[in-house]
């Protein structure tokens, strides 16, 4: 009598997933993929033992391996459910030969493994392009030529300027390129999932090693070259041209779902493709959850749309009907489904920040000045908000530790007599001066409930070099849907609902 396989029942219940068509599956194993440049990539091939042959193929593309969380949570729930599913490690990685250049060989890898899967005796009529953040940005760097055969594609967390939007110019993002730095040079390691998620300690002690770029040597004991080109080259250096997957996005006709979360670091990003591919008359799908990069929420809901959404279309029939767009909207703690996104009907709200800590729709009538002191030996900490990482709270965190030191400006709004319901993009525009020419403005927009717990909404950072002049800092927040209901004041003396407190801190570098 055949086990059933443990991770397959607790996958099922984890994600809460319907009942598998069946749990004997076979795997065919370094799989021999050649590429138009003679470099040979390797994949595994899973599928039901019986009935295996002819089923649509999910196709996964990436660096991360084969095996443990990526086979377990994304690759065997498909192969049960009505796929056959090839996970073919990213060239340099996993076995494929090749070195693993990060933005520069995706394309061309991804069209020769889909051309190679058309040609293959087990192959029927459809393919389904699958997987989250680097797995669904190849997927977008392919689209736009994909041949016929591919009927779906289901980008999660992920955007087609993947990982550019990490090395701006005025704000380098250190957590999300120093930590998918070290993520990815751990991969050829023995438990290398266990390994990342152990060494935080060790991670952190890096990011705070000067200079830089001496950083990957205390995290991986070694030199890294992709953590070295992060450092060297922002997002507008040569050594990135032909990363950018953005060009083609008008011209992809394949159905898609996007799945985003509030929390996830490429999600402006995202939406900007979705807006797209939505002006273009692609009528994309779009699911937006309070999730972040590495949330269990997100691989539930990327399964749910390829075993809907994307069997549907591999066996040349019509999902099933839903809104193009479906959000969960914190606070309400309830989904909602729109039309489009940005939905309509929602003007633009401007709040003007007032001396003494006010935040109101009227400008002020003085050119007041508010200021404080920023000590680089203390840092003002990041709590909660966006992160890409796993071990590292994220979210809605209470921030009211935070906005007691004194090197963080807050303002307040007045209690709200009507419910205010926030959605779409967020911009900040603060005029500042420092005593030095490089710091960072960090702004963060929070909701204050009854019992004065502060709730942090967006969060954005930008970099000024000329901050010894008075400038205005423009600052992105990420967009996001949130009602906030009307609250009477207080009972207790001293203490009043707010909203929002905005919170800049600059930071000199």
């Amino acid at each position: 009598m055949r086990r059933l396989p443990l991770a397959s029942l607790l996958v099922q219940r984890m994600m809460k997933l319907p009942p598998p068509i069946t749990r004997d599956l076979v795997i065919e194993r370094d799989l021999q993929v050649p590429m138009r440049d003679g470099t040979v990539l390797l994949a595994d091939r899973w599928a039901p033992r019986a009935g295996g042959q002819g089923l649509p193929v999910a196709l996964l593309c990436g660096p991360y391996g084969r095996g443990g969380p990526v086979a377990t949570q994304l690759v065997r729930p498909l192969a049960e459910r009505g796929f056959q599913v090839l996970l073919q490690s990213a060239r340099g990685s996993g076995g494929s030969g090749g070195e693993f250049v990060p933005l520069r060989n995706e394309r061309l890898d991804g069209l020769d493994a889909v051309e190679w899967i058309c040609k293959r005796p087990w192959f029927g009529e459809s393919i389904v392009l699958y997987g989250p953040s680097h797995l669904g940005f190849t997927q977008r760097a392919i689209a736009d030529q994909a041949p016929a055969q591919v009927k779906a594609m289901i980008p999660a967390v992920t955007e087609t300027t993947l990982g550019l939007g990490f090395l701006r110019k005025e704000a380098f993002s250190l957590e999300s390129a120093f930590g998918w730095g070290v993520l990815v040079g751990m991969q050829e390691r023995s438990w290398a999932t266990a390994r990342f998620l152990l060494g935080a300690r060790r991670r952190h002690r890096a990011e705070l090693t000067l200079p830089l770029s001496s950083a990957d040597r205390v995290a991986l004991g070694e030199r890294s070259q992709i953590i070295q080109d992060f450092l060297a080259h922002d997002s507008q250096s040569p050594h990135w041209s032909g990363a950018d997957a953005s060009k083609g996005v008008e011209d992809v006709e394949t159905p898609a779902s996007l799945v985003a979360g509030w929390f996830d670091v490429f999600l402006a990003g995202q939406l900007r493709d979705y807006a797209r591919l939505h002006a273009a008359g692609r009528r994309p799908r779009l699911t937006v959850g309070a999730w972040s990069h590495s949330s269990p929420g997100v691989m539930s809901t990327m399964l749910d749309e390829a075993l809907g959404f994307g069997l549907a279309h591999a066996h040349g029939t019509a999902p099933a009907d839903r809104t193009p767009v479906r959000v969960f909207v914190m606070g309400a703690e309830q989904w909602k489904d729109l039309p489009s996104w940005p939905p309509p009907g929602y003007a633009a709200r401007r709040l003007h920040l007032q001396s003494g800590g006010c935040l109101t729709v009227e400008p002020p009538t003085t050119a007041d000045t508010d200021g404080y002191r920023y000590d680089p030996a203390d840092p003002t900490p990041a709590v909660g908000g966006t992160w890409m990482l796993p071990g590292i709270k994220v979210g809605r965190v209470d921030n009211t530790r935070l906005e007691a030191r004194p090197d963080v400006l807050t303002y307040t709004s007045d209690p709200l007599t009507e419910d205010l319901e926030i959605i779409g993009e967020v911009t900040a525009q603060i005029w500042f001066r420092s005593s030095l020419p490089h710091a960072d403005v960090f702004v963060r927009l929070c909701d204050v409930d009854p019992q004065g717990r502060s709730t942090n909404i967006t969060d954005g950072l930008t970099g000024l070099t000329t901050a010894d002049e008075l400038s205005r800092a423009e600052v992105a927040l990420p967009p996001h849907r949130l009602p906030v209901p009307a609250r009477p004041p207080h009972p207790h003396p001293g203490l009043q609902r707010r909203l929002p407190p905005v919170q800049p801190q600059p930071r000199h570098r």
